[in-house]
């Protein structure tokens, strides 16, 4: 069963931006859209994830994710 919902990253070291990207791009089937927010004074970067997908497939993403060093990853799922 498929599901909707939004996945929260956050990225705290721009070393880990190509890491992010890599991931990003072999769990693209699950994603509809993206939108990412630096913040210079920080160096933080956000980005928002509208994902579709069954929960184990969302729940790779974020797994994945979260290995990465300096990288937070969270999500909310429908729950139908």
């Amino acid at each position: 069963m498929n599901r909707t919902g939004v996945v929260a990253i956050v990225v705290s070291d721009s070393m880990s931006v190509p890491q992010v990207q890599s991931v990003l791009t072999s769990h693209g089937s699950v994603i509809c859209g993206r939108m990412g927010i630096p913040d210079h004074e920080s160096g933080k970067n956000v980005i928002a994830l509208i994902v579709k997908g069954s929960v184990e497939q969302i729940s790779a993403l974020t797994g994945a994710l979260g290995r990465i060093e300096n990288v937070q990853a969270k999500s909310m799922l429908t729950k139908e």
